[in-house]
């Protein structure tokens, strides 16, 4: 931060808080909309100070936009929080549906990357083996096949395969074979199996459970032959016959992948999930307007981002709305809006629970907020299509899915649906990994991506410094996404994490 940088950032004309770059002890005097300010209260950086008296239920305006309702009178100078910052009463709304729509202006020149181009056109960004539990009784299994492909054996024997990844769950029995649980589970493995970033995948069951190997089998015939292998551990004659049986298999299959090779193609093969986790109050400020600056130019370039975490968009959905390639579009994110709200009012919950302890201790005070910064990440391009959780994607452009907020549930779901990269936002910090894709870590504030460097990929608290802009940082995270997607490695790769982030979304009943 340069010693010109103002101590607190006011983000829109209209709103009472500012948002503090440093930590402001009582009585210093800051000046905040060209108005000396003289603050009355110790507030940390990124949390939100008031700029102007409010009275008792007057709207917190923030971004422009409310985020809750004043509990008690507030002074200007005093530290705006939940402790005197209660809930808004926010529905959704679809108002003005589509009228800040404008198609996207392509570039004359489209951007490219080195791609893994599989034999149905479809691109990877990475050269993995999958081994795939239908039900949670072959997990061992998976992984003790997947163990003992290290990079040293796979170095020595298969250069360019990346990895062999096992693919394990908590599921697969215990329940109906028919219903919304148990077809989301089928949707979310056939999305893994069928992903491009899979060179070939081995399907392993225990042989007696719901979720039969068979049956995803015979779903994944449009296969290229000899990309999809099964193995039921009843039938190889237990669980060490199974391992060696599927050690085998694997080898034959990684000889295989080893002879792919990348090769340049259009950036309209990219297509990218967009996930933020450990939001602080600077993550609406740098990082995820940043990274909606760096999908702007990703979807002029011809590619996909799929903005996600349905419960996080709450109460800025019309910013959604109101970018809508059409009514139909607007209508099915309403839906599935209205859907969360009963869903949680069935569960004794509130939509208000979502931001976490961590959120909080990092300056944000409620959904609305959260909602409002998060929203950030999908740029200002038009909102093409709506699809449910772990549908295949097939729209380019800005799309929704619609996922629950907790990230390794919400980035399954898009990997299922096709993302072959993933950009992670945090504030508080991520060791998040999501293989057999690539998950770029973008870092809100500067004291912790150097806090936790080997954890990220990139500052955009550089944007709160004063020291670089959005739109720089938009194209500097745009030029990562193609290295990414060409091979150069993320922190959370070179950590080898992203092993256990496979997380299917879990409903119906469990019998």
């Amino acid at each position: 931060m340069t010693p010109s940088t103002p101590p607190v950032l006011v983000l829109h004309p209209g709103d009472s808080v500012a948002v503090a770059r440093v930590a402001l002890s009582v009585g210093m005097t800051i000046v905040a909309e060209g108005q000396p300010l003289t603050v009355l209260d110790p507030i940390t950086e990124g949390h939100k100070i008031a700029v102007r008296a409010l009275d008792a239920g007057q709207p917190v305006i923030k971004y422009g936009q409310p985020i809750g309702l004043a509990a008690g009178a507030i002074q200007a100078g005093q530290h705006v929080h939940v402790h005197n910052v209660t809930m808004a009463d926010a529905t959704t709304t679809q108002n003005n549906t589509g009228h800040l729509y404008v198609p996207t202006e392509r570039a004359e020149a489209p951007a490219t990357f080195d791609g893994y181009v599989r034999p149905d056109g479809r691109v990877g960004t990475r050269n993995f083996i999958g081994v795939i539990s239908s039900v949670n009784c072959s997990a061992s299994v998976c992984k003790a096949i997947a163990q003992h492909f290290t990079a040293d054996v796979l170095n020595a024997a298969f250069p360019g395969v990346d990895g062999v990844v096992p693919i394990t769950h908590g599921s697969g029995c215990g329940m109906s074979n028919t219903g919304e649980g148990f077809e989301l589970l089928q949707r979310t493995l056939l999305g893994y199996a069928r992903h491009p970033n899979f060179a070939a995948v081995l399907l392993v069951g225990l042989g007696c459970e719901v979720n039969q190997v068979a049956a995803l089998a015979e779903a994944l015939t449009d296969e290229q032959p000899g990309r999809v292998h099964t193995l039921s551990i009843q039938d190889a004659g237990g669980t060490w016959e199974a391992i060696e049986q599927g050690r085998r298999m694997v080898q034959e299959l990684a000889a295989q992948a080893a002879t792919a090779r990348r090769t340049a193609v259009p950036a309209h093969h990219l297509a990218v999930g967009l996930q933020c986790g450990g939001s602080d109050g600077y993550s609406g400020i740098s990082v995820n307007p940043a990274l909606g600056a760096a999908v702007d130019l990703l979807v002029r370039h011809g590619g996909t981002a799929i903005l996600s975490e349905t419960p996080e968009i709450f109460g800025a959905e019309h910013l959604l709305t109101a970018r809508a390639a059409s009514a139909e579009v607007a209508a099915k994110l309403m839906e599935r809006l209205q859907w969360w709200q009963n869903y949680t009012q069935a569960h004794g919950a509130s939509m208000n629970n979502n931001p976490s302890p961590g959120n909080k201790a990092g300056g944000i005070t409620t959904i609305l907020e959260k909602s409002l910064g998060a929203v950030a990440k999908g740029g200002g391009s038009g909102l093409m299509d709506v699809y449910g959780y772990a549908e295949p994607v097939r729209s380019l452009g800005l799309v929704f899915m619609d996922t629950p907020g907790y990230d390794p549930v919400s980035a399954t779901g898009q990997i299922a649906g096709g993302a072959n990269l993933v950009c992670f936002t945090t504030g508080r910090g991520s060791t998040f990994g999501a293989k057999p894709v690539p998950s770029i870590k973008l870092a809100s504030n500067t004291a912790m991506y150097r806090r936790m460097a080997q954890d990220m990929d990139f500052n955009a608290g550089q944007i709160v410094d004063g020291t670089q802009s959005v739109q720089e940082a938009g194209k500097q995270i745009f030029q990562l996404m193609l290295d990414v997607a060409s091979g150069q490695r993320t922190a959370s790769e070179g950590l080898n994490l992203g092993d256990n982030e496979f997380v299917p979304w879990q409903l119906g009943a469990v019998m």
